[in-house]
């Protein structure tokens, strides 16, 4: 069996603030081994149930976090950013039996996570087909338009009903809550082992349930702190500039949303 697992940082157990998530300051070291070790217990998860290749993409910031030396054997790293338009889900394709997201994070315009935003801290909100978009829903729909079911999320509070309205059937795990710009955080060796047996239990449901539901159109409306960006944004092909550092697009492929995200996010 063929994995995929995407991780992130900002819903890693136990990170507060945004020092904690970039690498060159000196709080990150410890958040980059919990990364590492929430990566290490997915794929452990993965291998529990069967997976026999993993492919792990470093999904965060530069794309340079993970310590590659801890991973098991069948894993490919994937680091860096290639700028395809798949983005945090780089190199996926219909050959992958599931994929997991682990150390996601509520979106932008949430309350649920200090850290909470969607791709980058210039969008106030976005939202796809009138939903609030977190990068889980920018990218387990990508994973569903191949086939490929998000089987399992990990991150805040938050992000876990966001994802159980998106599918119910996803199984997902709650790392902390956010209260203001504060955390409360389940431990990071409970999270690991959370982590594992729940990707291994995930792989073995049905999988198939778990896809997201595809639409004929697709709208992406992204709302933008700056009203400046959202200028620039309304030059995008078929971006339309419809209020107030508001800018609106629709695309009949979901591949052409993700292309319009590389350019206007």
């Amino acid at each position: 069996m063929k994995v995929y697992i995407s991780i992130d940082i900002e819903g890693v157990a136990g990170i507060t603030h945004w020092d904690e998530a970039e690498h060159d300051h000196k709080a990150h070291p410890q958040f980059q081994e919990r990364m590492t070790g929430e990566a290490v217990a997915a794929c452990e998860g993965a291998i529990a149930a069967g997976a026999t290749e993993i492919w792990l993409k470093d999904a965060h910031y530069s794309g340079r976090n993970i310590l590659a030396e801890r991973l098991p054997d069948c894993v490919r790293l994937i680091r860096g950013w290639s700028g395809h338009p798949l983005g945090m889900v780089q190199e996926l394709d219909a050959s992958f039996a599931a994929a997991a997201f682990v150390g996601y994070h509520a979106p932008a315009g949430t309350e649920d996570n200090p850290l909470a935003h969607t791709l980058t801290l210039k969008i106030a909100e976005a939202r796809l087909n009138g939903r609030r978009a977190s990068e889980f829903l920018l990218y387990a729909t990508a994973a569903s338009t191949l086939g490929v079911p998000v089987v399992f999320v990990s991150g805040d509070e938050g992000l876990q009903a966001h994802v159980r309205q998106a599918n119910p059937r996803i199984h997902t795990l709650a790392t902390s809550r956010g209260v203001g710009p504060s955390t409360i955080s389940i431990a990071p060796a409970k999270a690991r082992a959370d982590i594992k047996a729940g990707i291994a239990a995930a792989l073995a449901d049905d999988r198939k349930a778990m896809l997201l539901p595809l639409a004929n159109l697709w709208t992406l409306e992204i709302a933008y702190n700056d009203p400046v960006h959202a200028y620039k944004a309304s030059h995008y092909p078929g971006a339309h500039h419809v209020a107030d550092r508001t800018v609106r697009l629709e695309a009949d492929d979901y591949m052409d949303v993700l292309r319009a995200l590389q350019f206007i996010h």
